[in-house]
């Protein structure tokens, strides 16, 4: 199987993957008014959704921050919370492999129109 196969089937296993993120506002509201980004904090989840016992590795960072390297077993999570750079540009990426597949994939960029896509509450 070329190269390009290969990651096009692990990309697509990949969106069988559940990596979700969670926006928990520090507000006690439960309604969806508008709060201030600056002081949500976010929630990211990876989680392995791979079949038959796959060990998924699970290596995510950020410009400032190294979160290590995880190996998933099925069913199991990493999870980190944050809050945005000050200055902006609020981004992490995880690295994933299992077998001979392996992709990077942004799980959180900040973006303009995110919060409001998110309705400053859940994001899937």
């Amino acid at each position: 199987m070329s190269y390009f196969c290969k990651n096009i089937i692990f990309f697509i296993l990949i969106q069988a993957i559940a990596i979700t993120l969670l926006i928990d506002s520090s507000s006690c509201e439960s309604n969806n008014s508008h709060h201030d980004p600056w002081l949500i904090t976010w929630h990211v989840h990876t989680v392995n959704g791979l079949s038959n016992g796959k060990i998924l590795l699970v290596h995510c960072k950020s410009k400032d921050n190294d979160l290590g390297i995880h190996n998933l077993t099925v069913g199991t999570e990493f999870s980190w919370k944050f809050k945005l750079n000050f200055f902006g540009g609020t981004l992490f990426w995880c690295y994933m492999a299992h077998d001979n597949f392996h992709a990077t994939l942004d799980v959180f960029r900040e973006i303009e129109g995110f919060f409001d896509d998110c309705n400053y509450g859940d994001c899937i």
